[in-house]
């Protein structure tokens, strides 16, 4: 084994020109590319049929999910959340679609929503909420973006002018979390790099919307402007943790005072309905005695942000220290580590986090980096082999095992390893290293 450092890990097929681009596209497809939109009836261009959409969610939804260290532990909770979703889902314009909605352990301020309705509320965000009414405010404008199909469209004004220019159309996403290259560097996923930026007016409809949806199910009006308000407070008072909904989600004042004139005039009479505090208080009493670690990793992954890695470490320990064996917390700590190099410690925490949620991929990601870096081939193969089992379609796992064949002297299974890798990646650092073996080993001219 050459003494190269391991390259870059580069994002996944998540952001790959597979997900913006239908290889089946053609002249004809283009002339018949309309449908009819749920939401308004009206025509519009949409290259993406529903079945697309609920495939491309199946597909790249459970990166995202693990990306944001897995939905929550906490069973009850998210068996709330998703009545909580299923209840409004039920009143929305497109009924039959597959919806599920969760919790996920990230700590920033965030929702977000598959094109095929998997939709996803951070830890962060559900500590900001005050009452049930607020939540269905929040899961009912994700239920909008989804029943208008924004991201389809989107996606298909990406894809038309790909066609038309001939060249390949990116969507707009968000990039990184607040790792920054950091994160890629130690194998991420970038968080929210399928989730589309939406516009002013995507936004605008999907309030309205959301304000229909919880209407309609039984709530009071109240609720949307409490999560208005709850936004506009974060936005001045902890902007680093919710960046990155703003980033997806326009904020503006116009949304707030929507929000207040609607509740006002077309759903006055539901301003009295109940908001239901105190059956949110109930259900996220096991979240909320973990506020204060959850501040801490917060805290934390601001001075990641801006790599004050002694700070951000302080930060981990506190959080630990209140919440013991929390997963994200582990692998926030584990990230600090290997960024500092500090390979050992990095590993330790990464075993760590895997008996603390076994069942969730990420921390054999990182665990197999760390050991990489300590020539372990063979158990850092083990390691990605198990991530590929519990979150197949990342790519970069089979760069990695071959990468660890390599290491292991097992010239036959890393030649298998990347030949598989380059078939489906043929840009960035590992493409160019599997390249130059294979090409040094005389498999390529």
């Amino acid at each position: 084994m050459r003494n190269n450092p391991l390259p870059p890990i580069q994002d996944t097929d998540m952001t790959r020109r597979q997900f913006l681009w239908l290889s089946s596209l053609s002249a004809a497809g283009l002339m018949s590319g309309c449908a009819t939109n749920p939401v308004t009836g009206k025509r519009q261009l949409m290259l993406l049929s529903e079945d697309q959409e609920i495939q491309i969610d199946k597909k790249n939804s459970p990166h995202q999910f693990s990306a944001d260290y897995g939905k929550v532990q906490d069973k009850a909770l998210n068996n709330y959340i998703n009545r909580t979703g299923e209840k409004m889902a039920a009143q929305s314009h497109r009924t039959h679609m597959p919806y599920s909605f969760r919790a996920v352990n990230a700590t920033y301020v965030n929702a977000y929503a598959f094109p095929g309705g998997s939709i996803a509320v951070t830890r962060g965000i559900l500590l900001s909420l005050e009452n049930e009414a607020e939540l269905a405010a929040l899961l009912g404008h994700e239920l909008g973006h989804v029943n208008a199909r924004h991201t389809a469209q989107q996606m298909s004004k990406g894809m038309i002018t790909q066609a038309v220019v001939g060249g390949v159309s990116v969507l707009a996403g968000t990039q990184g979390r607040v790792y920054g290259q950091l994160a890629s560097q130690l194998g991420a996923i970038s968080a929210g790099a399928l989730l589309a930026s939406y516009s002013r007016d995507n936004e605008r409809e999907a309030d309205a919307l959301g304000m229909k949806y919880m209407v309609t199910t039984g709530y009071g009006s109240e609720g949307f402007i409490g999560l208005m308000d709850v936004l506009q407070s974060l936005g001045k008072d902890k902007p680093s943790t919710i960046e990155l909904m703003f980033a997806t989600h326009p904020m503006s004042e116009e949304r707030y005072k929507t929000a207040v004139k609607n509740a006002n005039t077309k759903y006055k009479s539901a301003r009295k309905k109940p908001l239901y505090r105190d059956r949110y208080m109930d259900n996220t009493a096991r979240l909320r005695a973990k506020k204060g670690a959850i501040e801490e990793m917060q805290k934390g992954d601001k001075d990641m942000a801006r790599r004050k890695y002694d700070d951000a470490e302080a930060h981990y320990r506190k959080a630990l220290k209140l919440a013991p064996g929390d997963y994200a917390g582990l692998l926030m700590m584990s990230t600090c580590q290997l960024v500092q190099k500090n390979y050992p410690a990095g590993r330790r925490y990464a075993e760590e986090a895997k008996k603390a949620y076994p069942q969730e991929a990420r921390a054999y990601h990182l665990a197999g980096f760390a050991k990489i870096q300590t020539k372990d081939f063979e158990k850092a193969y083990k390691d990605f082999a198990t991530y590929e089992k519990l979150l197949p379609g990342n790519p970069n796992m089979i760069f990695l095992k071959g990468y660890c064949e390599e290491g292991m002297k097992h010239k036959e299974q890393a030649v298998d390893q990347y030949h598989r890798y380059l078939q489906l990646v043929q840009q960035g650092d590992y493409a160019k290293h599997a390249y130059q073996r294979l090409k040094e080993w005389g498999y390529y001219k």
